[in-house]
């Protein structure tokens, strides 16, 4: 099936050109207009009802009109001068905040915006505050719906900022942001020329090991081109499917589609490049259409055997209970897909195009390649594999060992990095009121008698909420219209998004709740600090499930593709021994050298998913290609140091690229992207350069034939010419 589908893209191949280039266009313009409107804000909609934030939420939304997209900002109200605030003062701030919360905020429009995109313009609701108690300033609730990662909303956001700085300062005040959309944009404002700077670099970083390589800036630029169409027809395809569905996205996954298949498309074009250039050195009468199907069936079940071992490693996501995994998984595994079907008809079809002015200007096709670094390597690992195994163990070990003591981080803090206008403003709230002030946890209560919820019937809780140590402030119980229901908001001591906070929700606080609910009631614990100490259980509980499903599947692709007992056995030990170093080198440079608190929550099984699916990749193209050195005749260890010769520069040149593509994120001022792209670029290089070209070999060259038991590689006629050597590789 997979040649056949191959033979017909490089029979057809510009029409596969016309087909792919008017498909990727239009999707991917699609999924540009529609993404936001794909994606849920927040992660408390992503926790199953069964969780006491979830249900918390559920009465803010039902009995408080609370919107699941609301999005909360904080507008810090000081005198110019720096004086208290006095009681005039008092009122002009309440005179033009209430003329604000009249004022319909018009979302700006620029001439880059798509035709379709969500018109944000909105009447923002503006609350009463509260004032500090050295009156220093004023603080007000600003609550704005829609989608905080939406370019949009963060327009109507900055539009609404500039006419309270306005307001307020005709009034003789001054005004400051912080907290919920207000920290995204500031972010985001920050962020923009250096992701921007980034995004070059790579492009050119990834452009240049191309040129290198080749020698060719058609094989540096088409990659890129493929892999941009291929990877927006895939974004437009889980945004469309994510609408017909009803599914949310989370905020991130885009983001991490983008980065996912920038990495393998690169990597599967580049494994076709190679295997393409040898197969015209090796056959110079050969026209390139021939070649390309010749190569793509070849190749193809490798890159399928590598893209369906990821599918199945994100697919297991979908048992997750915390939602934001559940729909990660399937849309990584759709996109997947997506750019697997490029792989085996687009890609084709440009080699069978262009042929061999792929490689043009280089001259590499007229001669002989020499051995190179690769064919030294393949002869010293057949020469003594034991040794290179026990080296490979050690350098992978001493990483393992840094995993000593991880902790699971779940705060929300930024890496660091120059302060924005947003984090300026929340210190200066904290030196005059408790951390929590911007953010504050929410208790509500709803009556399941029928009584109606009174002051009085809630007064017993809040009198005990008050006792908790590490809350600073109860406010006053708020009823909802009906009175079927109240709120009470806690003001923390601690900040928000730590685990200060996150251990006083989720031990006294609800504590104090089960114990003095009123009689009749059902009481739950909502905001930012329990949400997070819910999603710590639920992430918690869905690792204990996904990693032994994923490894399993895995190991059952492995099974059918190497079509052995003791292959797979062997690639998943060397996947596991990456997984774990990966793991203890986040470890000693997050938690260890930096001192953070741990290493964020998600990391463990983003490296799980990242390093083992995708460093499968490499394992399984180097192991195809040992199956079939060894079916020549000759010595194992030779057919060994063979398949590492002709494999090691495309498993070496993919890594680089793929760690590259993850490396990009390592810049964020999120600590959670920090980390997951530092440690993924690091689990890629180690599963480049350590397990798949030398641990996996040099385990092949001592098990030697045996190593496909029970069904061995059957020895064929040798063919009448040695296939030359690839070129040594120019990098690394």
């Amino acid at each position: 099936m997979i040649r056949a589908l191959t033979a017909c893209s490089t029979r057809h191949a510009w029409k596969v050109i016309a087909v792919w280039a008017v498909v990727g266009i239009a999707l991917s313009l699609l999924g540009q207009a529609f993404v936001s409107r794909a994606t849920q804000s927040g992660d408390a909609g992503f926790l199953p009802e069964s969780y006491d934030s979830a249900a918390a939420l559920r009465i803010a939304r039902e009995d408080f009109g609370i919107r699941p997209d609301a999005n909360l900002s904080t507008v810090l109200v000081a005198r110019a001068d720096g004086a208290p605030l006095a009681a005039a003062d008092e009122r002009r701030i309440g005179e033009v905040a209430d003329r604000l919360a009249h004022r319909r905020v018009v979302m700006p429009r620029k001439q880059d915006d798509l035709p379709l995109m969500q018109d944000h313009s909105q009447v923002p609701r503006i609350g009463a505050g509260a004032t500090a108690p050295d009156r220093a300033f004023r603080l007000l609730p600003v609550e704005l719906t829609g989608n905080p990662q939406d370019p949009g909303l963060q327009d109507t956001y900055r539009a609404f900022r500039d006419q309270a700085k306005s307001a307020f300062q005709e009034a003789g005040m001054r005004t400051g942001f912080t907290g919920g959309l207000a920290t995204t944009v500031d972010t985001a404002d920050a962020e923009e020329t250096r992701s921007m700077v980034v995004g070059m670099v790579m492009t050119g970083l990834i452009v240049l090991l191309h040129v290198l390589v080749f020698r060719s800036l058609a094989a540096a630029l088409l990659p890129l081109v493929t892999v941009a169409i291929v990877g927006g027809a895939a974004v437009g395809a889980v945004v469309g499917a994510a609408l017909l569905t009803g599914i949310d996205l989370a905020p991130s996954t885009p983001g991490l589609i983008n980065v996912v298949l920038i990495g393998i498309g690169i990597d599967y074009f580049l494994f076709l490049l190679f295997r393409f250039r040898e197969q015209l050195r090796a056959h110079p009468g050969q026209s390139g259409r021939e070649a390309a199907a010749e190569v793509a069936g070849r190749v193809g079940t490798a890159v399928t055997s590598a893209a369906l071992t990821i599918v199945a490693a994100f697919a297991t996501l979908g048992i997750a209970s915390f939602g934001q995994f559940r729909v990660l998984g399937p849309a990584i595994a759709v996109a997947v897909l997506v750019m697997l079907l490029g792989s085996l008809t687009l890609m084709p079809a440009l080699l069978a195009v262009t042929g061999r002015r792929m490689f043009w200007p280089s001259r590499s096709l007229r001669r002989a390649p020499r051995a190179g670094a690769a064919g030294r390597l393949g002869e010293r690992i057949s020469r003594r594999p034991a040794a290179w195994a026990v080296a490979a163990v050690v350098v992978l070990g001493a990483l393992t060992a840094g995993a000593a003591g991880v902790r699971m981080d779940y705060g929300q803090d930024a890496a660091g990095g120059e302060p924005t206008a947003a984090t300026r403003t929340a210190q200066e709230i904290a030196r005059s009121m408790p951390a929590g002030a911007s953010d504050p946890a929410t208790v509500f209560v709803r009556a399941k008698d029928g009584v109606p919820v009174t002051p009085e019937r809630v007064a017993a809780l809040a009198g005990a909420l008050a006792r908790v140590p590490g809350v600073g402030q109860v406010a006053p119980a708020v009823l909802s219209a009906d009175r079927a229901a109240a709120r009470i908001d806690l003001v923390l001591t601690a900040e928000p998004g730590g685990q200060e906070a996150r251990d006083v929700v989720s031990g006294p606080v609800r504590a104090a709740v089960r114990a003095h609910v009123p009689a009749g009631t059902e009481a739950h614990v909502g905001g930012t600090a329990a949400v997070f100490a819910d999603i710590a259980v639920a992430v918690s509980e869905d690792l204990k499930v996904i990693f032994p499903v994923a490894a399993v599947l895995i190991a059952l692709i492995l099974l059918v593709l190497l079509r052995s007992l003791l292959a797979p056995v062997v690639l998943m030990v060397a996947v596991g021994l990456g997984f774990t170093a990966t793991l203890g080198a986040a470890t000693l440079v997050f938690q260890h050298a930096l001192g953070r608190s741990g290493v964020d929550f998600t990391l463990p099984l983003v490296l799980f998913l990242f390093v083992v699916a995708l460093g499968t990749d490499y394992n399984i193209l180097i192991s195809d290609r040992i199956r079939e050195e060894m079916e020549r005749p000759g010595p194992a260890r030779a057919a060994v140091g063979r398949a590492v010769r002709h494999t090691a520069p495309a498993i070496t040149t993919a890594g680089l690229v793929l760690a590259a593509s993850f490396g990009s994120l390592a810049v964020s001022p999120q600590s959670g992207l920090q980390q997951t792209g530092f440690a993924t670029a690091v689990g890629i290089l180690l599963s480049a350069f350590v397990l798949s070209v030398v641990l996996v070999p040099a385990l092949a060259a001592l098990m030697g034939r045996s190593l496909w038991w029970p069904v061995r590689p059957r020895t064929k006629a040798a063919p009448e010419a040695e296939l030359p050597r690839p070129e040594r590789l120019p990098v690394g």
